[in-house]
């Protein structure tokens, strides 16, 4: 079962605060400890710092690279935008805003199959048929969008933006997935699913409803579903134990 749900806020929102609960804020959390060695110059991933050539008969000075910074023990889910013609229930009437710049809504926004309704409350943003997007946040509800937004107003990018507690990863983080770990029921990841997370170069964009999420979590968007039963894919998963490289 998915874990917690992406705070998706409105740009005119966040000029104005919004998107953060102060009764549910948890408590600020110390730093994380990375820790690791300078990687080889052939695997590093850092910003090569240069040094001027020595003059003759100097010996030469070592070539540094920024140290790498590992943190273990991470729960990684996926979060998704949900496609509505891959859903064919009952249809039910949503309202909220026709606009971003307000919250909590009372426009009719249409009739949408009750499971992408429910798949948008907990992914944060689905493709209408229309082409336009569904979007919710527990501080704003539903609005209709061109785009799925991150919390901080800009375009989710699949295999790119990735949310988490803020006072654990602060928005603008980037790092990579170094080791996946495995699933919660033990076994391994499939290959080209742990393949395609850990080649990503991932940005904290986004944030957890406050309240959820934990000090050790992420969630990764990998951009809209793709058919139906699309959380019994191999794509819909949650790794644990995963290793982190920033």
């Amino acid at each position: 079962m998915r874990t917690p749900t992406v705070a998706v806020v409105a740009v005119a929102a966040l000029a104005a605060g919004c998107g953060t609960d102060p009764e549910a804020r948890a408590p600020a959390t110390p730093a994380l400890s990375w820790s690791g060695a300078a990687p080889s110059p052939s695997t590093s991933s850092g910003v090569r710092v240069s040094t001027p050539s020595p003059a003759a008969g100097t010996p030469a000075a070592p070539r540094t690279t920024t140290p790498s910074r590992i943190s273990e023990g991470w729960e990684i889910t996926v979060y998704y935008t949900a496609v509505e013609r891959f859903h064919n229930d009952e249809d039910e009437q949503v309202t909220g805003c026709l606009t971003l710049d307000c919250s909590h809504g009372d426009d009719d926004l249409g009739s949408y199959p009750s499971g992408f309704v429910q798949a948008v409350q907990d992914e944060g943003t689905g493709q209408t048929t229309s082409g336009k997007y569904l979007n919710w946040s527990y501080d704003i509800g539903y609005w209709l969008d061109t785009e799925p937004r991150s919390s901080d107003g800009t375009t989710l990018q699949p295999f790119v933006s990735a949310a988490a507690d803020p006072n654990v990863l602060p928005h603008g983080t980037r790092f990579t997935i170094a080791d996946c770990g495995t699933q919660e029921d033990g076994s391994a990841p499939p290959d080209t699913v742990c393949d395609r997370l850990s080649q990503a170069s991932w940005l904290i964009t986004d944030e957890f409803t406050p309240g959820l999420g934990g000090n050790h979590h992420i969630d990764a968007y990998i951009g809209p579903e793709t058919g139906p039963g699309f959380t019994d894919s191999d794509w819909y998963l949650t790794l644990v134990d995963a290793t982190l490289h920033r």
